[in-house]
């Protein structure tokens, strides 16, 4: 059976933290696998909230689902510090924490005012993974790269269980990044026959490569509505993304638990092993038992 998540909508990280609380408390009752957050530091025009400080609050409040950045804009920050936050993270919540890294790049400016050229945002990513993981194994990482000069350094305590990392993007390049520096892929705004396409290329590339032995940690990221109607949704994600409802609509299930599970259903048969859904609803409450609904029914 696939585990399958939610992603915490970020407006409750900006209302009292009893909301927060009592989202966690409900997905642990209900069931779900996980919790998911997103990242962003000034996305079209300033909107941002920050996925590791999102997951260090759910990894104090969670006492046994796990949570997961889906994803972290790792290329926006110094590997270092961002490796030590990692490990706290994953230091409380121990055998629970997932790190999904991406690029972004759907608006520029967000990586100028971080002084990244958006150009070279996936070398700097692959040189930032190559720090982070030996980082976050114990390791002492020395390093001399384009983006990163750096001596000696170490994070202790490094985190008790291993951190799995998976990639989200759908380019041959992420495909390639997944393979080489990674534990899976995670896929978004792609159909079942490009995800099915997608891992299996990650996995022959990484066997290509001489990566064997990799316990593959493939997912599916779906926006989502309970919703008789996509409006709620479509509002939403246009708000976000400064783009047309049209863009996503192909991919963003809405209806009943039933229908939204009918249509996640065929990424399970092409392969995916997590689904995280990030519902639009009218209430967390709503959200919240919706996807667990979902979980039921694909469980069945």
């Amino acid at each position: 059976m696939a585990t399958v998540g939610m992603r915490v909508p970020y407006e409750l990280f900006q209302r009292e933290p009893s909301a927060v609380r009592a989202c966690v408390a409900r997905a642990e009752s209900a069931g779900l696998d996980r919790l998911t957050v997103g990242d962003h530091v000034s996305f079209h025009g300033g909107q941002g909230f920050d996925g590791i400080v999102q997951a260090a609050v759910l990894a104090g409040l969670a006492t046994s689902i796990g949570v997961q950045t889906g994803v972290y804009l790792l290329a926006l920050r110094h590997p270092v510090p961002a490796a030590r936050q990692i490990a706290t993270v994953a230091n409380l919540a121990p055998g629970r924490f997932t790190l999904g890294v991406g690029l972004g790049g759907e608006d520029p400016h967000e990586l100028e005012v971080c002084g990244v050229d958006p150009k070279t945002r996936g070398r700097r990513l692959d040189e930032c993974l190559d720090v982070v993981r030996p980082l976050l194994a114990g390791e002492s990482v020395d390093f001399h790269g384009r983006f990163f000069d750096i001596d000696g350094a170490r994070i202790l305590p490094a985190p008790a269980a291993p951190v799995p990392v998976v990639i989200g993007g759908r380019s041959d390049a992420a495909i390639r990044r997944a393979a080489l520096r990674a534990d899976g892929w995670l896929g978004l705004f792609v159909s079942p026959e490009r995800y099915q396409d997608a891992t299996a290329q990650v996995e022959q590339v990484a066997a290509a490569e001489g990566r064997s032995g990799v316990a593959w940690h493939h997912g599916m990221h779906f926006w989502c509505s309970f919703d008789d109607t996509p409006a709620r949704l479509a509002a939403a994600m246009e708000g976000l993304y400064q783009l047309p409802f049209e863009k996503f609509e192909r991919y963003t299930p809405v209806g009943s638990p039933a229908e939204v599970a009918a249509r996640v259903r065929p990424y399970l048969a092409a392969g995916a092993t997590h689904v995280n859904l990030a519902p639009v609803s009218a209430s967390t409450e709503e959200a919240v038992d919706g996807v667990a609904e979902v979980r039921r029914i694909l469980a069945g």
